[in-house]
């Protein structure tokens, strides 16, 4: 029988062998999760649901599928209905997001490409739950007066807490659980939505002694994730009052800078007592800033630090109470001046005689403490008939003071100088002075002001350059005095290429190092505004050209051919400035090919090497030149073969029946295999990680590759748990190609496609199961070999499941301290359900959930095994169940499970009556799909045979297959 099996297994892998032999696929996305989900559950129409806790780790998986590997990147939007991608991406199998926040929810995009079809794309909607502290504010009224004797007085207390999902509130009075209708003095609305959350109010109608008690809000969301119930006391009594304080400083505070300002808020009210912060209208208080209860301290204060800071008392109890007051911080910045020419007139002129304005402004801190003064020539000027001085006039900007100086004469000429200052001292004066002088003032014409002029030298514009040269854009400008120039683009709205808007230039130029072709254009020079003279602005225009090198495609490219086959390279120009390109040139490794003149009705080159040979091999260079130098389109050709695409999607490690070593199945393909001569052989080498030395050998290739076709070859005798680096390079005629590398890492077969999960437990992290902390005691990880079985006889096992001594298993020790009825439980790691259907779970997916069991002597227990789903505060009743003496052997167990969400699976094993009750598992396994019938009473013997037989099978299979290749 088991040779009929083993020849029916031949069959089927040859069959599937040749299906491989195109395993190029598009991509495949699944998501699962891990770290610390509260529920995982279905959506209709939409995507799958993962809920977690404030605080907890956030962990998705993209597990996807497709050759070659495909490149995966993770993406979030922040509302439901959007779909498009934002820029913020991960590049990474795993998104990890460490203590994750309740505004870190939202929908999680798995996108995954490899160039073959369309995009796969997966999506899960992650869900953060919590529940903030909740807070009770009291509200009171008074009523009117009734009979002369009280008043009815109403008190609200609002309860309100921020969560997800919705809070559910409940009232308590002392020990006394409050509800609608048990006391007719007591009112609970229904809650009721505001910005900081859901709202629960009671009412307390016309105070009674029995009122004035302590009262507790307590916000539950029913556990969900784990969420406690959190609760909040407010005492109320007779003295219970809304906050009130009093502010003991100046309104507005006027200070030096590097001043220390104090600011001192007392409470002169409040039951409780209230609780005083401090804020700013900067969003936030200095960094240097000292609170000490209800004082504020902002030492040294800056001009920056001013602004208005507020004082506010809270005791839960009616509105907050807040007072403001406004730090003003002085200051005198530094001002500007100019002259306008004569009002009565309109050219720009200022001659003998006629009336000249001298404007001096100054922006001050606080404004109503400017003050001005006016010298001339070091000396105080007053204001006079003919030298009129204004300090403030509604009719020019604030902080202005006007010099006018009626009739003016050569007398009048020197120097003038505006000062400004603030009372009270203890800022410097600012100080502003304007020359009036007969060496500026040509007396021929009786004018001390020449208006400006513009103009654009003769062959300056347009102005031609190359790129990457020095250029010079040059405006003469004449005039007394000489004004700044301001240059700026004149054909579109464009930096200059120092970034700025505006450039400004004292001279006329405009210097512009290493320019480039997106600099082409208009450039205007303009008379500044304020040169000192209030005259209307003269402007130019200079246009600039300039001339680059054509712009080719490609710039770089490889070609791959083999051996006697033509290689065609094309050079294409795609821009160029003049765009008359003059000529082409072909070189190989700088040796001249091929020269010409460019043709004009076409904007590309061709150069065909018709039989490539190894002289023919290297590095081509086609140069397309215009007046501005030359585009290069580099060619590499080269008969080197492309690397091959490792085939990640394969189950590994393989197993070996050997305890200390480990075997690994490469997989690979080979890119574009026909593109150069046959691939003859690869040269796969390999070295520990961490260590210098290379193993290296040959696999030949017999006949012609396919292009997706998977080949393979078994890595042996690797060392548990050590890595290894792969290196493998395919040999043609021409030598080696490219090499294509990967990392080899050992690790135990956990849930792989949860198809085909098995655990033997051979390795310490015994398969990522986990022993039960709120069990009796644990399971026991051993081998026979190291067992001693000396001091409980005639109980437990003498070989593992597959009949060696040196293999290992879980057991439970049934000796002291145990007592009966003692509890181990093992649990398994998290597995993720996919349900066929995507838009519903109501016909669940089956699972076979399958183990080996020894369970001899005379006091044996109980062995259960559980399904535990997420979400399950506890597991239902045991899906297995057996107890009492089952003989020296090995049996297995298979059951059916169908779970309809994440689930894990526990064992658990139960002491019995006496110490003769040692209990053990192996070979754990999870299969797709329902248990077919499971084998009865099968010894240790005959599966240990029967293993030989299939490692029979599995060398005729390796055999075949090698020898197809």
């Amino acid at each position: 029988m088991d040779l009929i099996i083993c020849v029916w297994g031949l069959l089927t892998l040859v069959a599937e062998g040749v299906r491989c032999q195109g395993v190029y696929a598009p991509p495949t996305v699944r998501i699962i999760h891990s770290g610390h989900a509260c529920n995982v559950e279905e959506e209709r129409y939409t995507e799958r649901v993962y809920t977690i806790r404030e605080g907890e780790t956030l962990e998705l998986t993209c597990l996807v599928t497709g050759h070659p590997r495909p490149q995966i990147r993770w993406t979030k939007t922040a509302g439901s209905m959007s779909d498009r991608f934002q820029d913020s991406s991960v590049f990474n199998e795993t998104l990890h997001i460490a203590k994750i926040l309740r505004t870190q929810g939202g929908r999680y995009y798995c996108k995954a490409e490899n160039g073959l079809g369309s995009p796969a794309i997966k999506s899960i909607r992650v869900d953060v739950y919590y529940l903030d502290e909740p807070v009770v504010t009291v509200h009171q009224s008074i009523g009117e007066a009734k009979e002369q004797f009280y008043y009815e007085r109403t008190v609200f207390l609002r309860c309100v807490a921020n969560s997800n999902p919705p809070v559910r509130y409940s009232w308590h009075r002392g020990r006394e659980v409050l509800t609608q209708g048990s006391d007719k003095g007591v009112e609970i609305y229904e809650p009721f939505f505001t910005q900081q959350g859901e709202t629960k109010i009671l009412k307390l109608k016309n105070l009674r002694p029995q009122d004035y008690a302590n009262y507790s809000c307590i916000a539950s969301v029913r556990n969900v994730c784990g969420i406690p119930d959190r609760s909040v006391i407010f005492t109320l009594t007779n003295r219970t009052a809304s906050p009130s304080i009093k502010l003991l400083v100046e309104d507005p505070i006027v200070v030096n800078p590097s001043q220390t300002v104090s600011l001192v808020c007392i409470t002169t009210g409040g039951e409780p007592p209230p609780v005083l912060t401090w804020g700013s209208s900067n969003d936030s208080l200095p960094q240097r800033s000292v609170v000490n209860g209800g004082t504020l301290t902002l030492p040294a204060i800056t001009s920056e630090e001013a602004g208005a800071y507020s004082c506010v008392a809270s005791n839960n109890v009616g509105n907050p109470a807040k007072k403001s007051t406004t730090i003003v911080v002085r200051a005198l910045k530094k001002g500007r001046f100019w002259i306008t020419p004569d009002p009565y007139h309109n050219d720009d002129n200022i001659q003998i005689g006629r009336e000249v304005k001298i404007s001096c402004q100054v922006e001050a801190t606080p404004p109503e403490e400017l003050t001005f003064s006016w010298l001339k020539n070091g000396r105080a000027l007053r204001s006079s008939e003919r030298m009129v001085i204004t300090q403030t006039d509604p009719d020019i900007s604030p902080g202005t003071t006007n010099l006018d100086i009626i009739d003016l004469k050569f007398t009048d000429f020197g120097t003038y100088t505006c000062v400004a200052a603030l009372k009270g001292g203890g800022i410097p004066e600012i100080s502003i002075d304007v020359n009036i002088s007969s060496t500026t003032v040509p007396p021929l014409f009786f004018s001390f002001l020449v208006p400006p002029n513009l103009t654009v030298p003769r062959g300056k514009s347009p102005l031609v350059a190359r790129e990457g040269d020095t250029v010079e854009l040059e405006c003469l400008v004449s005039g007394k005095p000489k004004p700044i120039i301001l240059w700026s683009r004149a054909d579109k709205e464009a930096p200059m290429p120092d970034g700025s808007m505006q450039m400004e230039s004292y001279d006329g130029v405009l210097r512009i190092v290493n320019v480039s072709r997106e600099m082409t254009g208009s450039y205007r020079c303009q008379t500044s505004q304020y040169n000192g003279f209030n005259v209307k602005p003269r402007e130019a225009v200079v246009e600039l050209i300039v001339q680059y090198p054509p712009t080719v495609e490609p710039v770089f490219m490889e070609m791959r051919q083999g051996l006697g086959r033509p290689v065609v390279m094309t050079c294409r120009v795609l821009r160029a400035h003049p765009s008359r390109v003059l000529r082409f040139e072909w070189l190989l490794s700088n040796r001249l090919l091929h020269a010409g003149a460019f043709d004009a009705q076409r904007d590309e080159t061709e150069y065909t090497v018709r039989n490539l040979n190894r002289d023919g091999l290297g590095e081509y260079t086609c140069n397309v030149i215009n007046e501005a130098g030359a585009g290069k389109c580099t060619f590499l050709v080269t008969g080197k073969a492309y690397p091959p695409e490792f085939y990640y999607d394969t189950y590994n490690p393989v197993w070996q029946n050997k305890p200390r070593t480990y075997s690994f199945k490469l997989q690979w393909t080979q890119m574009n295999p026909n593109a150069v001569d046959r691939i003859v052989a690869y040269r796969l080498g390999f070295r520990q990680m961490g260590l210098e030395r290379w193993w290296v050998q040959e696999i030949p290739v017999d006949g012609p590759i396919n292009k997706g076709e998977l080949m393979s070859h078994n890595l042996t005798d690797l060392i548990k748990p050590e890595s290894y680096e792969v290196r493998l390079t395919p040999i043609t005629r021409f030598g080696e190609g490219n090499s294509t590398i990967r990392i080899v890492r050992y690790s135990a077969p956990i849930n792989p496609h949860l198809r085909e999960f098995h655990c033997s437990f051979e390795d310490e992290p015994i398969c990522m199961f986990t022993q039960d902390k709120n069990d009796d005691f644990d399971w026991t990880r051993h081998s026979a070999a190291t067992r001693d079985t000396k001091y409980t006889p005639n109980t437990g096992p003498s070989v593992d499941r597959t009949g060696s001594k040196q293999g290992f298993y879980m057991y439970i020790e049934t000796s002291r301290p145990r007592k009966e009825g003692d509890q181990a439980r093992l649990v398994s790691p998290f597995f993720n359900v996919a349900p066929k259907n995507p838009y519903s779970i109501s016909n669940p997916p089956a699972y076979c959930f399958g183990f080996f069991y020894h369970m001899y002597g005379k006091h044996i227990g109980t062995l259960n095994a559980f399904l535990k789903q997420k979400g399950q505060t506890s597991s239902e009743g045991p899906v297995w169940s057996l107890n009492g003496n089952q003989g020296d052997h090995w049996k297995q167990a298979k059951v059916s499970i169908h779970p309809t969400s994440s689930f894990q699976v526990v064992l658990e094993g139960i002491r019995g009556p006496g110490i003769e009750g040692d209990i053990a598992i192996d070979d754990v396994t999870l299969e797709e799909g329902e248990c077919r019938d499971p084998p009865t009473n099968l010894s240790s013997k005959v599966l240990f045979r029967s293993s030989h037989i299939w490692l029979l099978c599995v060398t005729l299979v390796m055999t075949l297959l090698e020898g197809q290749r």
